[in-house]
């Protein structure tokens, strides 16, 4: 009518909104309450039945569960809606059932017609055998997988929000994929509850249907004798038809719905939607499909057994796995596709850094894939024995060709850049003189070892016998790369400790000192420190195996006030005594060494600097001379007679004087008299 206006929430009382969810579910609870005329009977019926069509298919055609999230809120007021319209016509049944066979609607005696064929015998053993199906066997299946099924999401979703902040921890993921897959977790954990939950709605739709049958089947019988004076017989007939055709249009869509709620929660596993799934795994095998054939025809070929369905089927299913025969001949005939370009490396490849990298010429590749010695078994080894001797473990090492090198040229390079390269003759042995002379061994291709630089012969296998009687080390071509490699990496030890690695030294302590890591990192000093306190013992050669008396000395120092990387360090070599003094000592079982003498302790003590954290030596650069001059002296004096001795001095100027020894006798080893065990044995060679 022109210029008549509905109302605002009117309006939105159209099918999908708001309003419209809830005066439907308002008409529900009317329902219960609110006689109906036959006309909305019918038509809540047809709607009932109709949604549960609905549902069966949306459950067969979705690709995960979590695509039909709303399933348990429809399986909410789908059940609602059957037990309402279950009311109604039990209300319709009771009060108007004596009127004739279509006081319940016309979809009730339909129904009732149709399936009982006239017998309600029959049809009260169709409506049985329908509700034992649906309460006993898929309703209590799909229940319990909906219980385990939210057990299982509840258990594991811990370790599933610790891999996604692992992988966005990593880069793998950015903050908006690790939001994205977070309220996915979510979804799916909330899922599953609910649908453990919305289970329990079927089970106990099947127990009502089945208590409204028979206060249908008894109340009307009663009704009808007694109230209206029906003949046993005939009121029998007529309430037992309305109930039975009542029974079977409310268990038909109980049973629908029952099978897709069964379909959702057995999908978890399954990818794709169910016909895709169930013939890509039902159908993908030649196998069993002709062994399903076989069987078939077997049936058909038995005494009274039908022939011909047992043919089409053994025909149906040979013709199947024939295909899938003729499909994977096919496929393994068939050319491998052209390979298409190289898909170009990420920018962020070419800045990552190797910490070690071997480049072999292309004479020496059998080394790393040939049939004899390989280096990355020798490779290994230094990781284990590295691991042990210093607590120090091996970053990986990668081994690759260079083709602009001679054939049999290798290089070693730490972090890109090149610390060393030699040449090999494989399949030939190197054998070096202990002595430093020449190899006293007539032939051979004269060399010099290229990680001492010691004189050396290569020779025949043949010959290796002969080297070793005359007192000379034999060593294989991937022996003496991995000799130079273990020597290389000594003296790059402290550039090779990252923080990373520090971090997992850290993290693979015994659970015993936690207390310490955690009273100690990150509140008192930081990882950062902790690195390059242990990068100045490496670069000393002090094994940091023992990183928990290390932490102690760094606690230690922090306690007394000492911040400075120098002082911190100091600290720590004193509670290193014992293991220090062990690695000085000689094969006789004692330390040898040779003090600095109370003149030039002087003289560096004068020549210390600037403020107490920070001190540096400002000598003369002839009064420096002159030390390192007699230093040589007095070491090679020490070395002609056969000793390693070590220079031993105070505890404040160790440091200085190690740094100016390391630039011309790097393998020097300077001592503190603090570092020095008390019950260590030592014998003075001399006082410098």
């Amino acid at each position: 009518m022109k210029g008549f206006a509905l109302p605002g929430w009117l309006k939105g009382a159209r099918p999908g909104s708001d309003v419209a969810l809830a005066l439907g579910v308002s008409m529900l609870i009317v329902v219960l309450v609110v006689p109906l005329p036959a006309w909305m009977l019918d038509a809540g019926l047809a709607l009932s039945v109709t949604l549960s069509v609905l549902v069966l298919m949306v459950s067969l055609f979705i690709t995960r569960p979590l695509d039909f999230t709303a399933f348990p809120t429809v399986l909410l007021l789908s059940t609602l809606l059957r037990l309402s319209l279950n009311v109604a016509t039990t209300r319709a049944i009771l009060s108007q059932g004596h009127e004739g066979p279509n006081a319940a609607g016309h979809v009730v005696y339909a129904f009732g017609g149709f399936l009982m064929g006239g017998d309600v015998i029959v049809g009260l053993i169709v409506f049985a055998i329908l509700l034992v199906i649906n309460f006993m066997v898929v309703t209590k299946g799909s229940g319990r997988i909906a219980e385990v099924a939210a057990r299982f999401s509840l258990d594991a979703m811990p370790g599933k929000q610790m891999a996604i902040d692992a992988d966005l921890s990593a880069g793998l993921i950015d903050e908006g994929e690790a939001r994205r897959r977070r309220k996915e977790l979510e979804e799916e954990s909330a899922f599953h509850g609910s649908m453990d939950g919305a289970a329990k709605f079927v089970r106990g739709d099947a127990i009502a249907g089945l208590i409204t049958t028979v206060i249908n089947l008894v109340g009307g019988l009663a009704i009808g004798v007694l109230r209206y004076g029906m003949p046993v017989g005939e009121a029998a007939q007529t309430f037992a038809f309305l109930t039975v055709g009542d029974g079977l249009v409310s268990q038909i869509p109980a049973l629908l719905v029952s099978v897709a709620a069964g379909i959702v929660v057995t999908k978890g596993g399954l990818e794709g939607t169910a016909d895709k799934a169930l013939l890509g795994q039902l159908g993908g095998g030649q196998k069993p499909l002709a062994l399903a054939a076989g069987a078939a025809a077997f049936l058909g070929l038995l005494p009274g057994m039908p022939l011909i369905p047992f043919a089409l089927l053994a025909l149906g299913c040979g013709a199947a796995a024939f295909m899938r025969r003729r499909q994977a001949e096919e496929a393994s005939q068939a050319p491998a596709p052209p390979p298409g370009p190289a898909p170009e490396a990420p920018i962020a490849e070419t800045l990552r850094i190797d910490m070690l990298r071997i480049e072999l010429g292309y004479g020496l590749l059998s080394m790393a894939a040939g049939d004899g010695p390989r280096v990355t078994e020798q490779i290994r080894n230094i990781r284990k024995s590295l691991a042990q001797e210093m607590g120090f473990v091996l970053p990986s090492v990668r081994i690759q060709d260079n083709l602009h090198l001679p054939p049999d040229t290798y290089v070693i390079r730490v972090k890109e850049i090149e610390s060393g390269r030699g040449q090999l003759r494989p399949p030939r042995l190197l054998a070096i003189d202990p002595s430093g002379n020449p190899a006293p061994i007539a032939g051979g291709e004269r060399c010099i070892e290229p990680t001492f630089g010691l004189p050396a012969l290569w020779i025949e296998e043949s010959r290796r016998d002969e080297a070793l009687a005359l007192g000379c080390t034999v060593v294989d071509t991937p022996g003496v790369l991995a000799t130079h490699l273990t020597e290389i990496v000594r003296e790059n030890l402290s550039e090779l400790l990252s923080h990373a690695e520090t971090q997992k030294l850290i993290d693979d302590l015994p659970r015993e000192h936690s207390k310490l890591v955690s009273d100690l990192i990150p509140s008192q000093v930081s990882m950062g420190t902790v690195q390059r306190v242990l990068q100045a013992l490496l670069a000393e050669r002090v094994s940091i195996r023992d990183l928990p008396t290390i932490l102690e000395g760094m606690q230690e120092a922090v306690a007394s006030g000492t911040r400075a990387i120098p002082g911190i360090v100091s600290i720590v070599r004193a509670r290193l005594a014992r293991q220090i003094s062990e690695a000085a000592r000689g094969g006789a079982g004692y330390v040898p060494i040779i003090s600095l003498s109370s003149e030039w302790e002087q003289a560096f003590a004068e020549a210390l600097i600037g403020p107490a954290e920070d001190k540096q030596l400002a000598m003369a650069p002839s009064r420096l001379a002159e030390f390192m001059s007699r230093l040589r002296d007095a070491f090679d004096a020490a070395g002609a007679s056969g000793e390693a001795p070590v220079l031993v001095c105070s505890a404040g100027i160790r440091a200085h004087v190690r740094a100016i020894i390391e630039r011309f006798r790097p393998s020097t080893t300077v001592l503190a008299q603090t570092e020095i065990h008390p019950r260590a044995r030592l014998r003075s060679l001399g006082t410098l």
